[in-house]
């Protein structure tokens, strides 16, 4: 069965959480003022005619489009230094060993990247260059490599659908591929699933129908850590009536409750968010979700008419159910028979439903079969295509959506389309010049070929691979083995600090707010919407879509005006040509400018964008469960931080300091371990040390902090249906 929610007590009674482990809402706005008071004006120019670049919830100046009133989270808060900050000095960079000491909150702290900087081999720090000069030797790279040995790779880090767009387009005229983003390391999983199974690759919904609905599960996801001012669209939901479940190994205290503070009552007291947890074992959802639809099949709990009108392959998914004795599912999922059962009378008892899931279903070797497990319960129920209904995988980062869409994707052109000979062929009449017509380097896969010696230049853009994939010591050792490395950012990282094989470059970017002819967003529930240009010039900081223009001309520059994109209204104006859902954003040109591709829903009147215009069913095959052998489950977690900038090292949310080991109590008494105890977990990938946190968690299953876990996380295993790596390991626990 689920587990029930903790009893009230009297510390429910103290205003403003201040008996609870909680974020302090006013406390933290009160220190981010202090923290930017040397540039307010702008700060507040930010904030209220900005899109934000936290989240991918989507909020323009202070307001959204789901319901009304101010809308600011310490996620954007914690974000607005980046963009007031002043630059550092250029004299910082000519010895790198003072700051290879420094962590990368210490280094974020020291200001933005004003100028482009080279280093050479043997030299002890970075010198400032000349924009031509820069230009010059990766111009001079690129021309003298192959083009399947050069690599580009974006950041989700606030980069607009202009550059993710003039991004893909300089790889194609430089003849490659190979240029990736980092939906690939998130949601790629989801990608795959979504195209197969609906011919779309993202959310079927609106948020709005959060509050439309019946029940809204979550699985794998933990939106009041991730998207934290989603969690008013629950307070407004549970006010209507609906249920709220989390199915996921650890009973998330945000998702618990959650005190909103521009909501009076809940500020004071605090909601209570989740009615109902399965507390499934890390990685058991596919076992759990096939025994819940095993007992709606066998019981008739399903809508006959969606799956004989608009559906496909569902015999296939029933003899999958078939197949399967309850003693394997039971085993795999953690839990028992009685709590699939219940959770399978709520979806059948629910006239309307929302599936949210994110990172803790898609980063798994299996992950685009769990997502199509979630998709094959939601279509179960016909929860697709109408009011209150929904299959929505939540971005968590604001430029994600529209990095595969813009094409800065290894496997797909503009718009989601296919790479192969005949749309490659269609693009290169387009664009004018040829385009490959063979799938690129993922993400990983450009670690991977750097690590044979098979990349003689990688230009990333924002991103930190060394703390981001996981192995970070085979990561380092891959880098270093590439002759020119590019790294276009607004702040540093430890990652340019490793040594130059023949150089290593760093090109000062401008924000998404100074980037010249403002820029657009793409949402979670795909709203594309227009940001303004705030004028701000720090140093020589270029519009992050121009560097990678000039970067094309600089190999060709006879090509300019073939190439084009030379201002944001063309390049929104060349987008509308190439990508049919995105024809209305040449239109968009003001602050508050916006409009949703597919309207508030996909699939709506149960017509999909597949080849036979019906939803697929698929069944999926069932992970192996690990051996009883003493060893435990570990997944990483995120805590307080933005995805690797760590902002504080206690999480208000869970009260974990960053080295904590999340474990069931009965686990570690099983252990004879106690709370604060210090402990190793090791594995053949590497050893871990941190200390004991009791928490309501799966037994058998534990959880440690992205990045600082990823010593434990081997590299290559990846789920094949996107080619995420897969962020779980088995590992044994000892005292240290």
């Amino acid at each position: 069965m689920h587990e029930t929610k903790p009893q009230r007590s009297w510390r429910d009674l103290v205003p403003f959480g201040l008996a609870h482990t909680k974020p302090r809402h006013f406390r933290e706005m009160a220190r981010i003022a202090w923290e930017n008071a040397d540039n307010l004006p702008y700060a507040w120019q930010v904030l209220s005619k900005g899109v934000c670049d936290g989240c991918a919830l989507g909020t323009t100046g202070l307001r959204d489009w789901t319901i009304d009133g101010t809308h600011l989270c310490l996620t954007r808060l914690n974000l607005l230094r980046l963009n007031t900050m002043p630059a550092f000095a250029a004299e910082l960079l000519a010895d790198v060993e003072p700051l290879e000491k420094l962590d990368n909150a210490q280094l974020r702290q020291l200001g933005r990247i004003p100028y482009p900087f080279i280093r050479r081999p043997g030299e002890r720090g970075f010198r400032r260059a000349s924009w031509d000069e820069a230009l010059a030797l990766i111009a001079e790279r690129i021309r003298a490599s192959p083009p399947e040995r050069i690599a580009f790779f974006l950041t989700s880090r606030a980069i607009t659908n202009e550059t993710y767009y003039v991004a893909q387009k300089a790889a194609r005229f430089l003849g490659t591929n190979n240029v990736d983003n980092a939906a690939r390391l998130c949601h790629s999983p989801s990608t795959g699933a979504m195209k197969h199974a609906l011919g779309v690759a993202a959310t079927t919904c609106s948020y709005s129908d959060w509050w439309k609905t019946d029940l809204i599960v979550f699985f794998g996801s933990n939106p009041a850590n991730d998207q934290p001012v989603a969690m008013k669209y629950l307070v407004e939901a549970k006010r209507r009536g609906a249920k709220v479940i989390l199915v996921n190994p650890y009973r998330e205290p945000g998702m618990e409750r959650y005190w909103v503070p521009s909501n009076v009552s809940s500020a004071l007291f605090g909601t209570d968010i989740t009615d109902y947890w399965f507390p499934v074992a890390q990685g058991g959802d596919i076992a759990f979700l096939y025994g819940v639809i095993k007992i709606l099949i066998e019981n008739g709990w399903y809508d006959e008419a969606f799956v004989e009108d608009h559906s496909a392959a569902f015999d296939e998914l029933r003899a999958g159910c078939d197949a399967l004795e309850w003693n394997e599912l039971e085993r795999g999922a953690g839990l028992g028979r009685a709590s699939m059962a219940e959770l399978a009378e709520l979806v059948r008892d629910a006239g309307s439903g929302v599936f949210v899931w994110s990172m803790g279903i898609t980063q798994h070797r299996f992950g685009g079969d769990a997502v199509q497990m979630i998709l094959n319960l939601g279509l179960l129920r016909g929860f697709v295509g109408r009011d209150g209904c929904g299959l929505m995988p939540i971005r968590g980062h604001s430029g994600v959506q529209g990095g595969a869409e813009m094409g800065a994707y290894a496997t797909v052109f503009p718009g989601g389309v296919p790479i192969d000979e005949e749309n490659a062929a269609a693009l290169a009449e387009r664009y004018g010049f040829a385009v490959p017509s063979r799938p690129g380097l993922t993400g990983p896969e450009m670690v991977e070929s750097a690590a044979r010696g098979e990349l003689d230049l990688l230009h990333c853009v924002g991103g930190n691979f060394l703390r981001t994939l996981p192995d970070p010591d085979y990561v380092r050792d891959a880098m270093r083995k590439i002759p020119v490395r590019v790294h276009q950012d607004i702040i540093l990282s430890d990652q340019m600090f490793i040594e130059p094989e023949q150089a290593v470059v760093l090109l000062p970017a401008k924000t998404r707010y100074e980037q010249d002819g403002g820029g657009t967003q793409t949402s979670t529930e795909r709203r594309v919407m227009f940001s303004p240009q705030l004028d701000r010039q720090v140093g020589e900081a270029r519009a992050e879509w121009a560097v990678l223009r000039d970067i094309a001309l600089a190999v060709d520059g006879d090509a300019g005006n073939a190439f084009g994109c030379d201002g944001g209204a063309a390049i929104r104006d060349e987008i509308a040509a190439v990508i049919p859902a995105y024809a209305q954003i040449r239109e968009l040109s003001r602050q508050g400018d916006a409009f949703q591709y597919g309207g508030a829903h996909l699939g709506a009147g149960w017509k999909f964008a597949t080849g036979d215009g019906r939803a697929h069913f698929r069944a999926v095959e069932l992970p192996t469960p690990p051996a009883a052998d003493g060893s435990f489950e570990l997944s990483t977690r995120r805590g307080k931080q933005f995805n690797s900038m760590i902002y504080a090292e206690v999480d208000p949310l869970t009260g974990a300091e960053r080295d904590a080991v999340f474990i069931n109590p009965e686990d570690a008494a099983d252990l004879h371990l106690r709370s604060g105890d210090r402990v190793a977990l090791f594995n053949q990938q590497g050893r871990y040390e941190g200390r004991i946190f009791l928490a309501p968690i799966a037994r058998g299953s534990l959880q440690v902090h992205w990045p600082e876990g990823n010593v434990l996380i081997a590299t290559g295993i990846e789920d094949t249906l996107g080619g995420v790596p897969d962020y779980n390991a088995r590992v044994r626990i000892e005292p240290s």
